[in-house]
């Protein structure tokens, strides 16, 4: 898998799906200031790229939820992903608000509910994973027996691995935040000496010293 996360990176460097300031850092919607921000959606407008990551998402699924019977999208950014992935593993698909809808059904569940069904999440981007988990609970709850999810991309902080291990969430990912500053640095997005600087920001987002 290290070959696809490598293969993955470059290519949501190349689309500008990624990109990496750190020296005039991003404002997250928390407020926090990052030195990466990352825009999973525009990969479907790259056809290529689309593909290695559809085929990837299957090659995870295939390999870490051999057993799954539904595809289910997180709103709004895995929705595509989910659509792409359950044509080609020929398996139902649906998909989970954010939240339930205030008129018609009041369904927070788009698509047959998956009562009993093996399930796996397709996710665009995992950061702290608070999303990601209610979209888990909200299958959960449904009755559906909710494999894992499969991702593009995680940042691996901290805060969001201890939220799944405690949530008992499985996530899998096609690349992630340690190999893309590693990618970035071979290939000139970012120097070298700026490396400890992004990694010391992923270590703790809260702490702003790592502007210093």
């Amino acid at each position: 898998m290290k070959q696809l996360e490598e293969v993955v990176a470059k290519n949501l460097l190349k689309i500008k799906a990624v990109f990496l300031k750190p020296n005039d850092p991003f404002t997250w919607a928390s407020g926090i200031k990052s030195p990466i921000y990352c825009d999973n959606r525009l990969t479907l407008s790259y056809v290529d790229t689309r593909n290695i990551i559809e085929e990837g998402l299957v090659q995870l699924i295939q390999t870490y939820y051999k057993d799954v019977e539904v595809i289910m999208g997180t709103s709004t950014a895995g929705i595509a992903h989910a659509a792409y992935v359950s044509h080609l593993l020929k398996l139902p698909m649906g998909y989970v608000r954010g939240g339930a809808k205030d008129h018609g059904r009041g369904n927070q569940i788009e698509g047959v509910v998956p009562v009993g069904k093996k399930v796996v999440v397709i996710e665009d981007l995992i950061s702290t994973a608070g999303s990601s988990i209610e979209v888990v609970e909200v299958l959960r709850e449904a009755k559906a027996n909710v494999l894992g999810i499969a991702s593009i991309f995680t940042y691996n902080l901290q805060k969001g691995l201890d939220r799944l291990k405690e949530a008992n969430v499985l996530n899998y990912s096609l690349s992630n935040f340690e190999t893309l500053i590693q990618v970035a640095a071979s290939e000139n997005y970012i120097s070298k000496e700026d490396i400890q600087k992004i990694l010391k920001f992923q270590k703790n987002p809260n702490d702003p010293s790592w502007m210093e």
